[in-house]
C-alpha cells in the first residue's frame, strides 16, 4: 500500500509543469520581481498622475477638464478614434480573410505591408504626410487649388492615426483564422450557402472574440497615438490638438495641475480600454479551448 502511494506520488509529482516543482524560494523571488517591476514601472506612474491631478484640489481638476481647448483635444480624439477604427476593422476583416482563406499572388507581400507600421517609426509616417499634403508637397498645389486641407487639420490626423493603427485588427485575427482552416467554409458552400452568407453566419462567429480583441487593441493606440498625429496636426488649440498633444502644451507651459488632469482623463479612457480587453481576452481563451 505504501509503494502504492509513493507511485502515485511520484507520477503527480511528474505530471506537474516545470515551473511549479521550482522551489519555493524561488518561485518567490520571481514572484516578487515581477510585482516590483510592474510596482515601478505602471502602478507608480499612474498614482503620480493622480496625485499631481488632485493637488490642487477637486475644483481646480474639474475646471482643467471643463477647459474649452480640453474638451475640444477630447472630442477630436474620440472623432479620430471613430473614424480609424471601422476602417481599420474593414481592411483587417478583408485582409485577414483574403489571406487566411484564398490562394494568390502576392499574399506574402500583403502580409509584409500589413506589418510595415510595426517597422516605420510614427514620425516618419507623419512626415510622410507632409510631403504629400503640405504646401510644397506632392499633392500640396491641387488641394490649395481647390480649397481642401489635410495636414494641419482633422483629416490628416485621421490618416496619421489610420496608418500606425492599421495592422492591429489584421495581426489579431491571421493567427486564429488560420488555426480554423477553411473546412467550415467549404462545408457551409457546398450545402448551398453563398459568400456574404457564409462570412456572416460561419466565418464571422467563429473569429468575433479575436475581432473585437483587435478592435480594442486598435482603439486604444487609436486615443494614444503621439508621433504620427504631432506632425501633421499644427498643434493649433481648439482644433488640431488631441488629447496626447494638449496634454505636452500644458506641460511645456508649465501648468501641471491641468496637464496631468487631463492626463487622468486619458489613463482613465485607458483603464477602461484594459478592462473590456481582459474581458475579451477571456471569451477569446475559452473560445479557442472549445475548439
Amino acid at each position: 500500500m505504501a509503494g502504492a502511494v509513493t507511485t502515485v506520488t511520484t507520477l503527480s509529482n511528474e505530471a506537474r509543469p516545470k515551473h511549479l516543482t521550482e522551489p519555493r524560494p524561488v518561485r518567490y523571488l520571481l514572484i516578487a520581481v515581477a510585482l516590483l517591476f510592474i510596482g515601478i514601472v505602471v502602478v507608480l506612474p499612474m498614482l503620480t498622475v493622480l496625485l499631481e491631478a488632485f493637488r490642487k484640489g477637486w475644483s481646480a481638476y474639474i475646471e482643467a477638464l471643463k477647459d474649452p481647448d480640453a474638451m475640444a483635444a477630447l472630442r477630436l480624439t474620440l472623432i479620430t478614434a471613430l473614424i480609424a477604427v471601422p476602417l481599420n476593422t474593414i481592411f483587417g476583416v478583408a485582409a485577414a480573410w483574403a489571406i487566411t482563406k484564398f490562394k494568390f499572388r502576392g499574399k506574402n507581400l500583403l502580409v509584409t505591408l500589413i506589418d510595415l507600421p510595426f517597422a516605420v517609426s510614427p514620425v516618419i509616417s507623419g512626415l510622410v504626410y507632409i510631403l504629400l499634403f503640405g504646401a510644397q508637397g506632392f499633392f500640396g498645389p491641387w488641394l490649395m487649388d481647390h480649397d481642401m486641407k489635410i495636414v494641419f487639420a482633422t483629416p490628416g490626423i485621421v490618416l496619421a492615426t489610420m496608418f500606425v493603427t492599421f495592422p492591429f485588427v489584421a495581426r489579431e485575427l491571421l493567427p486564429l483564422m488560420e488555426a480554423q482552416g477553411v473546412q467550415d467554409e467549404e462545408a457551409a458552400v457546398s450545402l448551398g450557402s453563398k459568400g456574404w452568407r457564409t462570412f456572416f453566419k460561419v466565418t464571422l462567429p467563429n473569429i468575433k472574440w479575436g475581432l473585437l480583441y483587435g478592435i480594442i487593441l486598435c482603439n486604444a493606440r487609436a486615443m494614444g497615438e503621439f508621433g504620427a498625429v504631432s506632425v501633421v496636426s499644427g498643434h493649433i488649440r481648439g482644433e488640431t490638438n488631441t488629447l496626447p498633444l494638449h496634454i505636452e502644451i500644458l506641460y511645456n507651459e508649465y501648468q501641471y495641475t491641468s496637464s496631468f488632469a487631463v492626463a487622468s482623463l486619458l489613463m482613465l479612457l485607458a483603464i477602461i480600454t484594459l478592462v473590456i480587453k481582459g474581458l475579451i481576452e477571456g471569451k477569446l481563451a475559452r473560445s479557442r479551448h472549445g475548439q
